[in-house]
């Protein structure tokens, strides 16, 4: 298997299920040299220290240092006195390869560092949540002009072709269903939940979840004969919902993993006449369809796609119908700032994806025909979401092992699962849940 676009260790299976190499039962956390820890066939980027200038890695130093003494975090380098004095604690082990990732790639150095051992923190979605609520002024703005210098452009090869979607899909949602299992609940909903009441606890989830679909399915009016056609499958929930609500259902999703287990549900449930679950790129599907609904899809559509994604809808739309989306977003600004960088989630868990703004979805919905009627947004709802799954993916750690999982996988996705949560915590992403319908002829909403 190709763990998120890095090579298979020779003989090791297709598939997760051997026995993780190099270490993998080590508790996170736990310091480690990374030379011994990372499995270097598997992890190429991330067990080789980059060599680097003496002077990018220099600069490196001086700028973390510096922001990090002007912001609530304390920062302890191998060992050395811990300067700050208040705040979560920042422990670099290895401050030489720590320093040297970030003069020669940035935040995507910042994150390898971490999948390779060379720093933790006593509470990691503390230390994120503080550096993501100083994003815009960690850099000194004169020295803002140089960031092309930590940064790369978007491989093309990430591009959301036909061809190319089916590749970023199957990196990250193919990876194993059992995977995911470990951590999401029963209902296997990979997408914000909707609570009662904050803070959420783990028997909330489940409902919370349903709850969220409901307001979605509300939102787009799907009811008894409604032609529902559901954009991005999931392993099934929304598809399921609708269709206990006497709807007949069409989603379509390029998971091939997402495919049989959400079709496997929809049999088990008794909705198999109600239900077509196919492998299929949105941009393959016709028909004509009362409703649409997608959640968190429109961020794996890419940028320069978007205008195809919106032109499609409004094609597969009956007259009068509504279209519900749930969408991660940022602010329009940062959106723009970010939208061709390379940068390390892109690299290690959505190759291709691009979280737009709510500015970016009404403009490229609105030479398509399409109006935004109704958004709501819940971002603390998603903090609250992505706790209960990064605790879970934490305490089964020994599961994850043996599904075939090393620990630099681990690693990665608690930092992913951490950096993800900071954002919603921080207030730099938000998720909305938007209606969408037709902007009548003449009405001005057309251009």
């Amino acid at each position: 298997m190709r763990i998120l676009s890095t090579p298979t260790p020779r003989g090791t299976p297709a598939r997760p299920g051997a026995p993780a190499p190099h270490g993998a039962r080590t508790r996170p956390g736990i310091p480690a040299s990374p030379r011994t820890r990372v499995d270097a066939s598997r992890w190429p980027d991330v067990a080789r220290v980059p060599g680097g200038s003496p002077l990018r890695t220099g600069a490196a130093r001086w700028l973390v240092v510096r922001a990090l003494a002007g912001l609530p975090v304390r920062l302890e380098l191998a060992g050395a006195p811990v300067a700050g004095q208040a705040g979560p604690l920042l422990r670099v082990h290895d401050p030489r390869a720590f320093f040297r990732r970030i003069g020669a790639h940035g935040l995507i150095g910042f994150g390898e560092s971490y999948m390779a051992g060379e720093w933790d923190a006593d509470d990691l979605v503390a230390v994120l949540t503080v550096l993501a609520s100083h994003a815009t002024s960690l850099v000194p703005r004169p020295l803002q002009r140089l960031r092309g210098a930590w940064t790369r452009r978007r491989p093309a090869a990430y591009r959301n072709t036909p061809d190319g979607a089916r590749q970023n899909v199957h990196r990250h949602y193919d990876l194993s269903n059992e995977l995911f299992a470990l951590f999401l609940d029963p209902t296997m909903t990979y997408s914000s939940a909707v609570f009662p009441e904050l803070p959420a606890t783990w028997p909330d989830l489940a409902a919370a979840q349903q709850h969220k679909i409901d307001r979605l399915l509300d939102l787009a009016g799907v009811g008894p004969g409604t032609r529902l056609l559901e954009i991005g499958t999931g392993w099934g929930e929304l598809a399921l919902r609708a269709a206990s609500r006497g709807a007949r259902v069409r989603t379509v999703t390029l998971s091939r993993a997402q495919r049989d287990l959400a079709a496997e549900r929809v049999r088990a449930a008794g909705h198999a006449e109600r239900v077509e679950v196919e492998l299929c790129d949105y941009r393959e599907v016709t028909g004509v369809h009362d409703a649409v609904v997608s959640v968190e899809m429109i961020e794996a559509v890419g940028g320069e796609y978007w205008p195809v994604y919106f032109e499609t809808l409004r094609r597969l739309l009956a007259p009068g119908g509504r279209i519900a989306l749930q969408a991660i977003t940022m602010a329009h600004e940062r959106m723009q700032a970010t939208r061709t960088t390379h940068t390390w989630i892109n690299k290690y868990i959505f190759p291709g994806g691009l979280i737009p703004s709510a500015e970016a979805v009404e403009r490229s919905a609105r030479p398509a025909g399409l109006r935004v009627e109704a958004d709501d947004g819940f971002g603390e709802h998603y903090a609250q979401t992505l706790r209960l799954w990064r605790e879970r993916f934490t305490a089964r750690g020994d599961d994850v092992t043996a599904l075939g999982f090393d620990a630099t996988f681990r690693r990665m996705w608690e930092f992913y699962l951490a950096y993800s949560e900071a954002g919603f915590r921080s207030g730099y992403l938000d998720v909305r849940q938007m209606l969408l319908t037709a902007a009548p002829a003449g009405s001005g909403d057309t251009r």
